[in-house]
């Protein structure tokens, strides 16, 4: 599907060089928890020039400089994974230290305490407070939500979203949605089956996106960009 909408300037510099401190090129690490669509989330970042590495290493997770969790498919095997490898510790110590994270999709929703995926729940991160909860069909709409859909961002100008227009297009794929108990941590929302729903979430040095970044163009790049500038 082509872009909904044509760009009329150049938004990304791809010959930005990520420095931190001065002197200092920050690595990126990918959780590589079996799953997701690590290659492309890979290839969008070193696109970017960014220093990437993917790993499946507790320690590495836990003394990565930045770390993304990208992620498709289901939250239980996504949690199942996770202590599988013993990577929710790491994961949760990370995110504890201040240093920048970037959830994508269910590198999202399982930042919050459940889903209703399953007959019983399942638990999540539990780093929010909150659900995550099952699109119902309304007025024909089609489960998953699949496609380009715009996010409206909740006032304030966060990092990650700095020079992208609002209600921007970005590329979603998921039947389940996030619902904080706070909703200060909401930076941007979407519409979709009659629900008005959290598509970015933002709190000190967390940042997390439903929809993905790496499929979404252009601004899905300059959001990238951003995470790798901080």
């Amino acid at each position: 599907m082509s872009f909904p909408f044509i760009i009329k300037e150049t938004i990304c510099d791809l010959r930005y060089t990520n420095h931190g401190m001065k002197g200092v090129r920050l690595v990126i690490t990918i959780v590589d928890y079996g799953m997701g669509n690590l290659r492309s989330v890979y290839n969008a970042l070193k696109a970017l020039n960014a220093d990437v590495t993917v790993s499946d290493k507790p320690a590495m997770v836990e003394k990565a400089d930045k770390l993304v969790l990208p992620g498709v498919g289901a939250f239980k095997d996504t949690m199942d994974e996770l202590h599988k490898r013993k990577l929710v510790s790491p994961v949760r110590k990370f995110i504890a230290s201040g240093r920048p994270y970037l959830g994508m999709c269910l590198g999202l929703q399982i930042l919050f305490d459940e889903s209703e995926e399953g007959a019983s729940g399942v638990d999540g991160l539990g780093i929010f407070k909150g659900s995550v909860k099952k699109f119902k069909p309304d007025k024909g709409c089609k489960i998953p939500h699949m496609g380009w859909n715009t996010v409206a961002f909740s006032g304030g100008t966060e990092p990650l979203n700095a020079g992208i227009p609002d209600r921007s297009y970005f590329y979603f794929v998921h039947s389940y949605y996030a619902d904080p108990v706070d909703k200060g941590i909401i930076a941007g929302r979407t519409e979709y089956c009659g629900v008005d729903f959290a598509a970015y979430v933002v709190k000190d040095n967390i940042y997390a996106v439903q929809f993905h970044p790496e499929r979404s163009q252009m601004l899905g790049l300059k959001f990238l960009e951003n995470f790798v500038r901080l």
